[in-house]
């Protein structure tokens, strides 16, 4: 083998086994125009999956990095899908290729809540950091990040047709922002509200009733005086326009909210999730039962004819005229689930039709349609997704001797999965189980059928062993023994066939419940973990006492012996590994090896390598011989519960709490030890900038409002890059002028010195800066110090002076500027400097600014040509005209009643 031993590396393979994860909502998308309704988006873990629900299958898969998804919200053109992450990242992927190209960084904790404004240009998003930022996607960049909540962020909306944000929290309050100031001016409290449920209304909702709806609405104040506005070289001379424009600004500045009714809900339990359809017209809830319950939003006119009608009712039975409430909501229907909701999304079709999506707690995706316009609408279900995984968690795994075939067994099911294609497989054999009630089920996997029921033990069935010459089983019990087991061919007596059964031959009787029993692979020896923290190994045929390990101080949940039957790995409750040996019973090493109890251990196969799977979502890699840590799998994102090794030693198959299934793959890349070390301390590094604080510009106290960045790994090498880029122009700059001071002291021109390569053109700065994601420049410059800045002004304006990426010059002068405008003003070198700035940049601006304005002037006389030589209008400018003419046709109504 050489001095040194070589590791290969796992890698991730797959994802599989998983329909929807239930921390992240389920959304209708649209792909590529297609019909709509007919695809649905759900988390799987880190990754998106995209589901065509007539055919039941996976069209796109939106690649996720290492966390988990957390919320997913579909832009108002339908093109793309905004994803947020448990890490507080947000992503903004392509529906029409998968790829994303725009990332955003800058929530502390788990995404709860993202949204699109009306033109889908900005987005807003909410986080358990109690923090709402604003991000601008056309810039990709981030805008504010508005404080002002004690709780996880619930909901969060942009007002249409006004610039202003609407945002909830557990914290019971609503609150109203001002984007163009971004500050908080409304709070609304006095109600223990949780969600917005869309633009038109805003819902909140306690224990067992959405118990209060507000409207929101444009109001004119009552006896509100009117503000003259003064006269503006900008104005016209016509006094009625200019008094329709005080009106028109007095309307669309004054907002008001009045209280429209309440919702009284069937069920009594707590509403988990609220939503509603993109116009508004149906509302949907669910509590923590399996009933959704769907409620109409009728529009004003048809609220005006029920009261009517209550109206008439009232005086023909002599009544008070005064009828009691009506509200808006009816309700609509109810629907049951065949498992708890989780989720909840509901799409309008033509013809008043209505779809719903539920994501179920039990990993299935569930779709209904009904009618709105029925008087008793009814949901009919039109599709079910769940062939495609375990409805709970997966406790065990086996790979098939031709490393082709996956078994994996749940509490509910068993799934035959073929590893090359990840789809089930039907596989001519039989499999036994064990159950916690003590019985031992022989299953036929090609037929799906049960063989068989086995009374086997008085209590739980911990733990069940194949024998390694392939005739028998053994299994622990909670009733604290050890039974031995043989195969059997009897005759079937209703079909007169042979069936598989299982003989009871011996039984070993222990004074403590028995958690796992493992043979050796000679067959000689026998392993059985026991409750009292212990480890006893006895002789298979004559079954008296051999070797008794201890030192663990939790009992052990799980062991394995290697192939040479030299070593035996034990890992405990106790989160420590021990390996001993295996002739003599001494322990060789014990090894701090994860966070949490370790619940599985296995050999690879004809090595002293092993894995270890824990409660802390990891898998590790070891090294029997040299104890050491290899590798740490990441990827799941709840406890990992075991795993199987392929019989070559290629392939891990691992499960998890999470409901997936994990597929790695076992590479022909080498594993340095100290690269690894370094990366897992980078990860460290990460992880303790994640839970810093988001840098508060100098000088200013913090407010409602603050920058939208937060520092990061990529963040510190962006600044990083640009610092050397710096130093390299500065290098650069200091030969030139020593080659200038020797060729004036020499008194002749001599051989200029030889250029960077990188430097040849004067723009290496810039090309730098350029290439620095535009959601992370701003916290990249704040993390450059100050030293390097004036250098970075004089650039700046040599960049300007030529005419080079004006907009981002000036938007770094500008970040630049505001974060260090105390030292900067304070030195006496940098005046100079900054009064080019101030006269460069105004004539550069302005000239890109004629040159947009030329720009558009042109577009509009080619509409205009356009226009007159085809006898058409665009339907943006007709749409524009149709508003004018009802505004002015309002205006003179309104004169009309006031001169009455």
């Amino acid at each position: 083998m050489g001095l040194t031993k070589q590791y290969l590396r796992y890698v991730a393979s797959a994802v599989f086994g998983v329909i929807g994860s239930q921390k992240a909502n389920i959304a209708y998308v649209t792909l590529r125009g297609g019909e709509k309704g007919r695809y649905v988006a759900v988390a799987a873990c880190e990754h998106v999956f995209i589901w065509d629900v007539r055919k039941g299958e996976k069209v796109l898969i939106l690649q996720g990095q290492k966390h988990e998804v957390t919320f997913l919200c579909p832009s108002p053109d339908g093109i793309h899908i905004a994803v947020g992450y448990e890490d507080g990242a947000v992503r903004i992927f392509s529906l029409l290729n998968g790829e994303s190209n725009v990332s955003f960084n800058g929530h502390k904790s788990a995404v709860t809540v993202i949204h699109y404004d009306g033109l889908g240009a900005r987005l807003v998003t909410g986080s358990k950091d109690t923090d709402v930022i604003v991000w601008d996607i056309i810039n990709e960049c981030g805008l504010y990040r508005l404080r002002g909540h004690k709780d996880v962020i619930t909901q969060a909306l942009f007002l249409k047709d006004k610039n202003l944000l609407v945002t909830s929290s557990k914290d019971s309050f609503v609150k109203w922002w001002d984007l163009d100031t971004q500050h908080c001016f409304k709070t609304m409290v006095g109600h223990r509200s949780e969600k917005i449920a869309n633009l038109r209304h805003i819902i909140s909702f306690c224990e067992s009733s959405v118990s209060v709806c507000l409207h929101p609405a444009q109001e004119k104040a009552e006896g509100e005086p009117k503000v003259k506005k003064g006269k503006t070289l900008l104005d016209d001379d016509n006094d009625e326009d200019n008094e329709e424009g005080v009106d028109e600004s007095l309307e669309e500045r004054i907002l008001s909210c009045k209280k429209a009714g309440s919702i009284l809900r069937e069920a009594r339990d707590r509403v988990v999730s609220l939503t509603a359809d993109a116009k508004a017209r149906v509302i949907a809830c669910h509590g923590n039962d399996s009933v959704l319950e769907l409620f109409t939003v009728l529009s004003e006119e048809e609220v005006q004819k029920k009261m009517t009608k209550k109206l008439k009712k009232a005086k023909k039975k002599a009544r008070c005229c005064k009828p009691q409430p009506m509200y808006e909501f009816p309700n609509s229907s109810c629907t049951s689930a065949p498992s708890p909701i989780r989720w909840v999304d509901c799409l309008s079709c033509a013809g008043g039709e209505l779809k719903v999506a539920l994501l179920l707690q039990n990993n299935t995706v569930e779709t209904y349609s009904l009618r709105t316009s029925d008087k008793t609408p009814t949901a009919n279900k039109t599709a079910r997704l769940t062939l495609g995984g375990h409805r709970t968690d997966v406790r065990t795994l086996a790979f098939s001797s031709d490393n082709l075939a996956i078994l994996s067994a749940s509490g509910d099911t068993v799934k035959v999965w073929n590893r090359s294609f990840l789809a089930h497989v039907l596989w001519s054999l039989s499999v036994a189980f064990s159950h916690q009630s003590g019985k031992l089920q022989i299953f036929e996997l090609a037929s799906g059928s049960l063989l068989e029921t086995v009374d086997a033990h008085d209590g739980a069935l911990w733990s069940l062993c194949l024998a390694p010459d392939q005739r028998g089983i053994v299994t622990g019990s909670a009733d604290k023994t050890v039974k031995f087991w043989e195969f059997e061919l009897i005759k079937d007596q209703g079909t007169g066939q042979k069936r598989l059964t299982v003989k009871h031959t011996r039984t070993l009787q222990l004074e403590e419940d028995v958690l796992c029993v493992k043979f050796s692979p000679d067959h000689r020896l026998l392993a059985v973990s026991l409750l009292d923290c212990t480890v006893k190994i006895f002789y298979t045929d004559t079954l008296k006492f051999f070797l008794s390990l201890y030192g663990h101080k939790l009992p052990v949940l799980c062991l394995d012996i290697s192939h040479d039957n030299t070593l035996i790995a034990t890992g405990s409750a106790d989160r420590n590994v021990k390996i001993w040996g295996l002739d003599f019973g001494d322990c060789h090493r014990s090894m701090f090896a994860h966070d949490d109890s370790i619940m599985f251990l296995q050999f690879v196969p004809k090595t002293h390598l092993f894995f270890t799977a824990g409660k802390d979502k990891k898998i590790k890699q070891w090294d029997a011989d040299k104890f050491e840590h290899i590798q740490t799998l990441e990827g799941h994102h709840r406890e990992v519960w075991c795993l199987t090794i392929s019989p070559s030693g290629d392939h891990i198959v691992s499960s998890s709490h999470d409901k997936s299934l994990r597929l790695w793959e076992r590479t022909r890349e080498p594993i340095i030890l100290e690269e690894e070390r370094e990366m897992e301390r980078e990860a460290e590094f990460e992880e303790s900038m994640a839970k810093g604080d988001v840098p508060v510009v100098p000088g200013e106290t913090q407010g409602e409002a603050a920058p939208a960045g937060k520092k990061t790994v990529e963040t510190v090498k962006a600044a990083e890059r640009i610092m050397e880029a710096l130093e390299l122009y500065k290098e650069e700059i200091r030969k030139m002028e020593e080659h200038k001071y020797a060729c004036e002291h020499a008194g002749k021109e001599l051989p200029p010195p030889k250029p960077n390569p990188i430097l040849v053109p004067s723009r290496y700065v810039l090309d730098v800066i350029r290439k620095v994601r535009s959601s992370e420049l701003e916290v990249s410059l704040l993390v450059l110090p100050f030293p390097y800045v004036p250098e970075l002004l004089k650039l700046f304006n040599s960049y300007i002076q030529q005419g080079l990426e004006v907009e981002l010059v000036c938007r770094c002068l500008f970040f630049l500027l505001k974060i260090h405008f105390g030292q900067i003003s304070s030195n006496q070198m940098l005046l100079s400097v900054i009064d080019e700035l101030r006269v460069n940049t105004l004539s550069k601006v302005r000239e890109i600014r004629d040159v947009m304005g030329f720009n558009s002037a042109a577009l509009q006389f080619l509409q205009r040509e356009i226009e007159s030589k085809e006898d058409v209008m665009f339907f943006a400018e007709a749409t524009g005209r149709l508003v004018e003419k009802k505004r002015k046709r309002r205006k003179r109504e309104r004169a009309i009643l006031t001169i009455a």
